[in-house]
């Protein structure tokens, strides 16, 4: 047999290798490219844009995730080894003389619920990945594929050859995946951050009235010059697509100069006037509503305790490594990386414009290397960042699955999932079986997250659905503009749905860190109960926004409710199989002594 229960994980990572894997699965250099459309996009077409909020809903996303880190991390110190909240909800309950009787449920709950988020997450990746691969292949074959609003079914094909190729190297194990992670971080943060300082310098270097560059997202190249338009505002253009220049009275071209107005007549949102509104809160409500969103970003700090059973010294370098991996991404990267890409907004490319893209990020890269290497120079930096990017999306994919995957191996292990869950592979030490059912979840959860990527308050023009090349590649799956804005956008649903996940599991850690650390000798009132007091209310919040914001007409509105409803079936599911379970395998569903049933 290639796989059997004897085998056992094997402690091969240090401090270095689990920093490593929790930082691949925050991946700023990938949820930059990746999330900044998505972001542009929340709200409801027709309404003004939340994207105004977008780096301070991150930073409070950022705050919440502190705290819950701080929460992990003082867990772990206790209970070390394979599972992270579900192994950590049974020992919290043990711990208590009272409570102990609740540890099989807790642990069950805490566990299903965390699959809401890892097993939806790789999804999201594989789905992005769909329209990051469109994005580029667009870009170099106009006529195949447009790079602004790729095809569906080419979306789906690429989601699902993604999603198992990297189980693929999951597959192989942890020192595997963790020697991939290792480099990828690096390529990252480099590429990244390198694009951030370009985009910097490239607002400084061109003040209100100064000549510069105006964007096409259709033909996806830089003009010098003002654009012609028809009647009804489209973009007048030649026979190869490219944009036709207005023309003065002398026949010239007009040409354009940059400006950074904050919205258009129609009171849509367009660039930030100044570095203080970048920062700024603008509505407390669109705070909330970007914050539901920017969690994506930021979650997988806490994948390294899942990896326990794999540490060379856990209760010493996994709280460091959950800790570390969330500053370094979060304060180092992505804060100054979102202000930059915010602060970049002109008016040759504005929020509107990035609304309207496929790739908002790749096409600021365009912008930036064109000013930096000359004009039609910069599509050769966009594509070697978008080379890192997709290093990215593979090493933020494998570490979620693995941690996904690890999870499910506990609970098939402690027989609360299906028994052939809790095998390990005789040679590679993975939980293949876990990993290679989360690669067919992550397919179809791939598929249906870009069925509507451009739908609601992203749905497209009909000129532009008109203007798509015809093949079934690129336009079949676009009705028109106004079919499409009645309906949810698929990515947007699934990425609430996984994030609404994220902010169960992380409720519930929190929670019981205080738990686990109540009438302990050693609890302190700063780490152990107002820390994760701030964790647990903070998620409690954002998952209620879900439900208030609809009703309060506060953002978007179709794809909470959706995510809602999806998260309300998997409970439902999960509540029935845990009761079937229980009787068909004859186990006490409330503990009848203080004794463990897992590890």
């Amino acid at each position: 047999m290639a796989e059997t229960k004897a085998p056992q994980m094997q402690a091969t990572l240090g401090l270095t290798g689990l920093t490593s894997n929790a930082m691949a699965l925050i991946a700023p250099g990938a949820f930059l490219w990746l999330t900044f459309f998505i972001q542009a996009t929340t709200g409801v077409a027709g309404q003004p844009s939340t994207a105004p909020a977008m780096w301070m809903g991150i930073f409070a996303a950022l705050l919440l995730c502190l705290a819950t880190a701080v929460a992990y991390a003082e867990i772990s110190k206790l209970y070390p080894g394979t599972g992270s909240s579900y192994y950590y909800a049974e020992q919290a309950m043990l711990s208590r003389d009272k409570a102990f009787k609740y540890a099989r449920v807790a642990k069950f709950i805490v566990g299903w619920g965390s699959h809401l988020y890892y097993w939806v997450y790789p999804g999201v990746m594989v789905a992005v990945t769909g329209v990051f691969v469109g994005y580029i292949v667009g870009f170099l074959d106009p006529a195949f594929l447009s790079g602004a609003t790729p095809g569906p079914i080419f979306m789906g094909l690429v989601a699902i050859a993604f999603s198992f190729f990297v189980a693929w190297i999951a597959s192989k194990g942890a020192g595997a995946s963790t020697a991939v992670n290792l480099a990828i971080n690096v390529v990252q943060i480099s590429a990244l951050v390198l694009f951030s300082v370009l985009a910097l310098g490239y607002r400084a270097n061109h003040p209100t009235g100064a000549p510069a560059f105006q964007y096409d997202t259709q033909s996806l190249k830089t003009y010098t010059y003002q654009f012609a338009t028809a009647k009804d505002g489209s973009v007048m253009r030649d026979a190869n697509g490219d944009a036709l220049p207005l023309l003065d009275k002398a026949g010239k071209a007009v040409p354009f100069t940059i400006d950074y107005p904050t919205t258009d007549s129609s009171g849509n949102f367009l660039t930030h006037p100044n570095a203080k509104s970048v920062v700024g809160v603008h509505k407390i409500s669109w705070v909330f509503i970007q914050a539901t969103v920017a969690i994506l970003i930021l979650v997988g700090f806490e994948s390294v305790t899942a990896m326990g059973g794999e540490a060379k010294n856990p209760t010493k370098h996994i709280p460091i490594a959950v800790i570390a991996s969330l500053l370094i991404q979060g304060v180092a990267c992505y804060l100054f990386e979102y202000f930059a890409a915010n602060y970049f907004l002109n008016s040759g490319y504005t929020m509107q414009s990035a609304a309207g893209s496929a790739a908002p990020i790749g096409d600021m890269m365009i912008i930036v290397g064109d000013g930096l290497l000359g004009q039609g120079h910069g599509k050769y930096f966009m594509l070697v960042e978008a080379f890192t990017v997709f290093l990215a999306l593979i090493g933020t994919t494998l570490s979620c699955m693995n941690t996904g995957a690890r999870v499910t191996y506990a609970m098939g292990k402690d027989d609360e999932a299906p028994e052939h869950f809790g095998m390990l592979h005789a040679k590679s030490l993975s939980p293949r079986r876990a990993i290679w059912t989360l690669a067919v979840i992550s397919a179809v959860i791939g598929v249906v997250a870009v069925s509507f990527v451009f739908a609601d308050a992203s749905a497209p023009t009909d000129a532009t659905i008109a203007a798509l090349p015809h093949d079934v590649f690129s336009n079949v799956g676009y009705p028109s503009h106004d079919t499409l804005a009645k309906l949810p956008n698929s990515l947007l649903t699934i990425t609430l749905t996984s994030n609404f996940g994220t902010f169960i599991l992380y409720a519930l850690s929190c929670f019981l860190c205080i738990v686990a650390f109540s009438h302990r000798p050693d609890r302190s009132l700063v780490r152990h109960i107002l820390i994760p007091g701030f964790g647990l209310i903070a998620n409690l919040i954002c998952m209620a926004f879900y439900v208030i914001g609809p009703f309060f007409n506060l953002g978007t509105k179709l794809e909470p409710l959706c995510a809602l409803g999806i998260s309300g079936i998997w409970g439902l599911y999960g509540a029935w199989y845990f009761v079937r379970s229980s009787k068909k395998k004859g186990k006490a569903i409330l503990l009848e002594s203080k004794q463990a049933v897992s590890q």
